[in-house]
């Protein structure tokens, strides 16, 4: 006979459930008749009622109706998007409450996955939490059906774009664009043929990337051209690959930069270049990584991952001498120009491919007493497998993601015998599940 899981006085019959925990990618975790169930706009210590989603094997889904008991750490989003929109999943949750979680689950996941616990958990850094959002690729679609052409975030878990017309998290000179691209794409000749456009705003300017794949009219650059004039910002063209980007309007338009004011250095960078999204927490961040890595003026640092220099700028200021290496070779050109411009002399750059045996090349070619890791989602187990090749004193390692440097930290700690000195998070991304790590290592 089946259970009867109406809640008492509820008409629709849906469920009800008791929330204990929030999972990776911030949906509330109960338990209900035995089975797990992560349901959507949830949060810890809330009794809520829920309407049925998915149901797998292992779990089922669900998505809040009524909170039956708040907690007291529920707010009011602030976006008028949020619950549809898949840009931010933590709006609902105080901020420092959010922050207290991303530190629980960094200290989980080092503690099941690493085998171990850092001997000082460091505070949290953050910033502001709305606004910062200074990259991003907004997803375009032509669907008549629903007034035509669409840009914004794909909807939570769905291929569908969520219509935008301002992003709370967006830098305001991107989010204030947003109103006119829709208009702007609908007049182009092929408006079913772009399917996202990829935004940057540097310290000096703002750029544009449209993606199209047919090719576009005389009217279209023009119209195009116009656009980025009346609203003064660069404009850049994608018809393949990112090595077909080019610049639009103005043709040879300013390179984008921002300031490391501490360290007196300008990062430039192309629209399409990988750079921390949050201008404020990426200040702080090299502070930290600077000053965990207690640089003397007789240390020589390598920097594996180190894209265009951001960490290894400042490194040079503070060190005798330090090496950049990172797999992109089009990243590592743009390195070399940014210690050129900044008149970093003891910088050198490498490429080579970290996730392969050349990782145990580049740490045996010279002595280096100190390291920073600043890997992708995927982390560097290859660099962790072969660090006994290079007689350190230090490391430090910035992650993005707390399972990866978690299974990392476990071969650093426990087969080549350093101590997890210290530990915590940065938080470079509000309001979303994701999270920024660092994480400090000692020989023993």
């Amino acid at each position: 006979m089946a259970l009867d899981r109406r809640v008492p006085g509820s008409p629709d019959g849906l469920p009800s459930a008791d929330v204990t925990s929030l999972s990776h990618d911030g949906r509330g975790v109960a338990r209900v008749e035995g089975k797990i169930v992560f349901i959507d706009d949830a949060l810890p210590g809330e009794r809520v009622r829920y309407r049925p989603g998915k149901r797998r094997r292992a779990y089922n889904t669900g998505a809040v109706v009524d909170v039956l008991t708040p907690s007291p750490r529920r707010v009011t989003a602030k976006c008028r998007y949020f619950g549809t929109c898949g840009g931010c999943t933590l709006q609902h949750l105080d901020p420092q409450a959010q922050l207290d979680i991303k530190q629980d689950q960094l200290i989980e996941n080092l503690e099941k996955i690493g085998k171990t616990t850092p001997e000082t958990v460091l505070p949290a850094l953050h910033g502001p939490s709305w606004g910062y959002r200074r990259k991003a690729r907004l997803g375009v679609r032509f669907v008549p059906k629903k007034g035509g052409v669409l840009v914004g975030f794909r909807e939570r878990r769905k291929s569908f774009v969520t219509p935008l017309q301002d992003c709370e998290v967006l830098d305001p000179q991107i989010s204030v664009l947003l109103p006119s691209l829709s208009d702007l794409i609908a007049g182009l000749s092929c408006p079913a043929r772009i399917p996202q456009i990829e935004v940057a705003a540097g310290d000096n300017a703002t750029a544009l990337v449209f993606r199209h794949l047919d090719p576009m009219t005389d009217q279209d650059l023009k119209r195009l051209s116009r656009w980025g004039e009346e609203h003064r910002v660069q404009v850049f063209l994608q018809p393949g690959d990112l090595d077909s980007v080019y610049p639009l309007s103005p043709q040879n338009p300013e390179p984008l930069y921002y300031r490391l004011d501490e360290y007196g250095i300008d990062i430039e960078f192309c629209p399409t270049d990988f750079i921390q999204i949050n201008r404020e927490i990426n200040r702080a961040l090299v502070t930290a990584v600077v000053t965990l890595l207690e640089l003397s003026a007789t240390d020589h640092v390598l920097d594996l991952f180190c894209g265009l220099g951001n960490f290894t700028l400042p490194i040079a200021r503070c060190a005798a001498e330090v090496t950049g290496c990172e797999g992109n070779r089009v990243l590592i050109e743009r390195a070399k120009h940014n210690a050129e411009r900044n008149e970093c002399n003891n910088a050198r750059f490498i490429c080579a491919d970290l996730d392969s045996e050349q990782s145990g090349e580049v740490l045996a070619q010279q002595q280096y007493n100190k390291l920073l890791l600043d890997p992708p989602r995927t982390g560097a187990i290859q660099v962790a497998k072969k660090l006994p090749q290079c007689d350190l004193e230090r490391i430090v390692c910035v992650s993005c993601n707390p399972a990866t440097l978690a299974r990392d930290t476990e071969v650093i700690v426990n087969v080549h015998g350093f101590r997890l000195a210290a530990a915590g998070v940065v938080d470079m991304f509000p309001h979303t599940q994701h999270v920024e790590s660092i994480a400090v290592y000692e020989r023993r």
